[in-house]
């Protein structure tokens, strides 16, 4: 998309959304503004709500897909369902309109919720809902550069993996995370939760124009829950024989 290149930031129309986590949200940018943004809260669904939830959003910004330059889309990590829903999606948005797509995960979109100075002094932690005991972590340093690689951590080894020195907590698992710190100096930041589709098209914007918006992947840090199936019995066969 050449033409879509050479335009100038002010021209751009990014098309942002999430489903990794508890809920579906939507957000539509133009040249740095909002034109549209909406957020439904919802434990399952997400596959038959985040299309019609989109051409919603799409319409209250007067666009249609094939008027966007760009795609961003959280790739995780969250529910193996919601992030197999974004992305099929977003790639199935791309194919129909020849649009590029940029993958952002769910940590750098949590991150971005929280401003420069509030992270003053502090190493932000962007805690992710595993929906177990563990929690998926990433430590970011107060200039917004991430502090090594995101794990999926066991409440035992949270001493091990977070940083030293004053803590910051964003993401929809900051509340959970909060009470496990008693021995440390943390809070939570203002607006932690969700992740909000304006950030995440403004992050897939910034990665696009830098060059580093490969194919989006999905960001799981778990395998998948399967349960092996049992073995059959043949009527009338003793095991064994």
């Amino acid at each position: 998309m050449i033409g879509a290149m050479a335009k100038e930031l002010k021209a751009f129309k990014v098309l942002g959304f999430d489903c990794a986590g508890r809920g579906c949200a939507a957000a539509v940018l133009a040249g740095g503004s909002v034109l549209a943004r909406r957020a439904e809260s919802m434990e399952r669904g997400q596959a038959e709500r985040l299309m019609p939830l989109i051409a919603e959003t799409l319409k209250e910004a007067g666009l249609t897909p094939g008027k966007l330059d760009l795609i961003a889309v959280t790739t995780g990590p969250g529910g193996f369902t919601g992030i197999r829903i974004g992305l099929a999606t977003a790639r199935g948005l791309a194919l129909a309109t020849g649009i590029p797509v940029a993958g952002v995960s769910n940590f750098a979109a949590a991150a971005a919720a929280v401003p420069p100075q509030a992270r003053e002094g502090r190493v932000l932690v962007a805690a992710i809902e595993s929906k177990r005991e563990e929690f998926y972590l990433q430590a970011f340093a107060a200039s917004g550069e991430a502090l090594g690689a995101a794990a999926l951590v066991h409440p035992r080894d949270l001493e091990a993996f977070l940083p030293a020195g004053k803590l910051l907590l964003t993401g929809d698992a900051a509340a959970r995370l909060l009470p496990r710190l008693k021995h440390r100096d943390a809070e939570i930041a203002a607006g932690s939760g969700s992740p909000d589709p304006a950030a995440v098209a403004r992050l897939g914007l910034e990665l696009w124009q830098k060059g580093e918006a490969a194919p989006p992947r999905p960001l799981y840090l778990r395998p998948p829950d399967t349960t092996s199936p049992r073995a059959r019995k043949t009527p009338g066969v003793k095991a064994g024989i």
